[in-house]
This record gives C-alpha cells, sequence and structure tokens, in this order.
C-alpha cells in the first residue's frame, strides 16, 4: 500500500458517528455529524447513461462526486473525485451477488484495496432481494481494513426514509469521506 492520503479538499470527516438519511422524494442524502449537525449532502443525477453523485458540503460547495465507470451500472466500479483538485482518489468496487453485497475501496492510482464493505447476514440478504417487501429489511453492513480488521459498522434503522448509523471504531488507512459516500451510493443503487 503507498503512504498516499485520501483527504478531500474542502471537508473534513473527524466524527467516529454519521447518520446518513434519505430524502423520501429521490435519491438525495444527507450525513449529520453525532451533534446533528449537517457536513455532507449527496443526490443521484437522474436520467444519466452513467451513474453520477455530486457531494456538496453543509454550505453547498461541491467537494467531490462519485461517478459509475461504465453507463447504467449496478454492480460496478464508482469513481470518487475530488472536485477541487480533479484528482480521482479512491473507486467504490461493487460486487454483487444475491447472497451478500460487498463493496471494496480501491486506490484509484494503484487498485490495492483500503477497506471492504460486507453485509452481513446471508438470510437477510437473500430477503432485501427476493421478498417482495424486502426493501424494508433494513441493512447491516460491516466494514474492514485491507488486512480484515474491524474499522466499523454501517447499520440500517427501520424507518420511513432510509437511515444508516455510521460507526468508525478505528478508521487507520480508510478514508471516512468514502466510507460515507459509499454507505449513500449503496442505498442509491440497489434502489433500496
Amino acid at each position: 500500500m503507498s503512504d498516499r492520503t485520501y483527504d478531500i479538499s474542502g471537508i473534513e470527516l473527524t466524527d467516529d458517528t454519521y447518520t446518513v438519511v434519505q430524502s423520501l422524494v429521490r435519491n438525495k442524502y444527507r450525513a449529520e455529524d453525532s451533534a446533528g449537525n449537517v457536513v455532507l449532502r449527496g443526490k443521484q443525477k437522474m436520467l444519466k447513461l452513467k451513474e453520477q453523485f455530486p457531494f456538496v458540503d453543509a454550505d453547498g460547495t461541491e467537494v467531490f462526486s462519485v461517478k459509475a465507470a461504465g453507463m447504467l451500472d449496478v454492480a460496478g466500479n464508482y469513481v470518487l473525485t475530488d472536485s477541487r483538485t480533479g484528482e480521482d482518489l479512491v473507486i467504490l468496487d461493487n460486487d454483487y451477488s444475491i447472497l451478500q453485497d460487498t463493496w471494496t475501496i480501491r486506490d484509484a492510482d494503484t487498485e490495492a484495496a483500503l477497506a471492504r464493505i460486507d453485509s452481513r447476514g446471508a438470510m437477510a440478504t437473500v430477503a432485501r432481494n427476493v421478498l417482495p417487501f424486502g426493501h424494508w429489511i433494513p441493512h447491516r453492513y460491516e466494514i474492514t481494513d485491507a488486512n480484515g480488521a474491524h474499522v466499523g459498522t454501517i447499520a440500517g434503522k427501520f424507518s420511513l426514509a432510509d437511515t444508516y448509523e455510521i460507526t468508525i471504531d478505528d478508521a487507520g488507512g480508510v478514508p471516512k469521506e468514502a466510507v460515507v459516500a459509499a454507505a449513500m451510493v449503496i442505498d442509491a443503487i440497489q434502489g433500496n
């Protein structure tokens, strides 16, 4: 792994817990820190051949974007780009299966794995995918670093709007911005 940093110009996520809430109307999200302050907003651009998600800070200034590498991509790569520098920082790589949702956060240059986000519980994942109202079953993911060590969790809450609690116990070299963005992108891509 390189000594590269994954800092995004214009935003610094320093908390260990975040709440991500989806708007009731469309794939719009907000991330709040532990004090309830909005630190990030993201939305899925509609009617695009390539999935696009611009992310803005609390003041509405774009800080980064996530864009699908391919057209109409449900299981594929999404590149996180710093909006101020234009630098591609990480890739969110989706390896979708009916039994488990797995996302790998990779270095954009070397494609080395930095972290994994895995759904927990094959039965819950199958139920979410095949039952008529399965989408009401909250997601639960474990975040691990490149060596498989526990980093944190993304836990869905049962609510009218999709709500996720992100807890980062030990980030180490895992970029928090990519984890928070991944929680929003996972929800939007999988049509939850």
